[in-house]
């Protein structure tokens, strides 16, 4: 488990918006888990097929602070951005 991370919920979807198609579920494959997980870390909220992923929301500025408590997803989503550019 990688230590929590701190950035505001408009920061977050930043980065998932910029991700390559495909990404949510060539994570969920890398990571071993749904696809459906790997979007709610991202600000979904699908509970029926994902779980839920230690994403906490405070409400405020720039749509409000995220803390994250596991950067595993989060790590990986970076990596594959780096990817991309």
């Amino acid at each position: 488990m990688n230590m929590a991370e701190k950035m505001t919920f408009n920061e977050l979807r930043k980065l998932k918006d910029s991700l390559p198609d495909g990404t949510m579920s060539r994570i969920a494959t890398e990571l071993g888990i749904e696809a459906a997980t790997v979007r709610n870390y991202f600000g979904g909220s699908n509970w029926k097929e994902g779980a839920s992923v230690g994403i906490h929301l405070e409400r405020g500025p720039g749509g409000g602070v995220v803390v994250l408590d596991d950067t595993t997803i989060l790590n990986r989503a970076k990596t594959i951005l780096g990817e991309s550019m």
